[in-house]
């Protein structure tokens, strides 16, 4: 504890590259928005993609409220999720963990764990999926799948992934079609069973993994003949197993990376 002020304890977590910070909501500040851009910040803070504040939940382990590095907050994410269940099954043993999402409840199933790295499926419930949709950005037409996850996403697929495509993910997501903001997903088919993708997320800007940009992206190439389920997902920060039953599934790792104080 510093003298001349409070700290606030925090668990920092990674699920492929995609970090978050863990704190307990009966101790963060009141104001969870200034406190996420704050905490956020890798130069004068910790440094993540988002913070995930816990809450009592009356159907489930806990409530998670995610705030992205911007201060906004999001319904879901599928990676912040696993961290959660990460973060849980840390402190109590427990096989599955149920997490209370602005996207409702998600259920982690855990499916290995050594010291502190967790495999877990996430059930992620029924996908939504649009017909292609066509953006006129400045200097082209972008086609993409609009796919709600319980937040919004817009797969576009990609022969190549070119120098600059955040520049153009992010005039995407600014578009009016979007009344939200959207998760805007680069997707190169690898084969039926295998692709490759770039991530650009509402309130955070390129990642190195995004969970239910994932999904979005595996369910766009499965709904438009590009692949089948299974598939697994390629990003920068490592791979992640998707399959579309009726309901989708998003297997993937979860690591915790420390934990400490914040001072406010």
């Amino acid at each position: 504890m510093n003298s001349s002020g409070s700290s606030i304890p925090f668990v920092k977590a990674s699920a492929c590259g995609n970090d978050f910070l863990i704190v307990d909501g009966a101790k963060a500040p009141a104001d969870l928005l200034a406190f996420s851009r704050r905490i956020c910040d890798r130069h004068e803070g910790v440094g993540a993609d988002g913070v995930e504040f816990l809450f009592p939940a009356p159907d489930a382990d806990v409530h998670a409220r995610l705030f992205n590095a911007d201060g906004s907050e999001a319904e879901i994410s599928g990676n912040g999720t696993r961290c959660v269940a990460a973060h849980i099954c840390s402190t109590q043993a427990k096989e599955k963990v149920v997490v209370r999402t602005g996207a409702g409840l998600k259920i982690c199933t855990l499916i290995s764990r050594r010291d502190t790295q967790y495999q877990f499926e996430i059930a992620m419930g029924e996908p939504e999926v649009s017909e292609e949709l066509s953006i006129k950005l400045a200097n082209r037409e972008v086609r993409g799948i609009p796919v709600s996850m319980g937040n919004p996403h817009f797969s576009v697929f990609v022969t190549k992934f070119t120098t600059g495509w955040q520049a153009e993910a992010a005039e995407i997501g600014q578009q009016s079609n979007f009344k939200r903001g959207v998760n805007v997903e680069f997707v190169n088919v690898e084969n039926e069973g295998s692709i490759n993708v770039r991530f650009f997320e509402r309130g955070v800007g390129e990642t190195q993994s995004s969970g239910t940009g994932s999904c979005a992206a595996a369910v766009a190439a499965i709904a438009s003949k590009k692949a089948r389920s299974p598939l697994r997902v390629h990003a920068p920060g490592g791979v992640q197993t998707v399959r579309w039953e009726r309901e989708v599934f998003l297997r993937g790792p979860a690591q915790i990376v420390c934990q400490g104080e914040f001072f406010v």
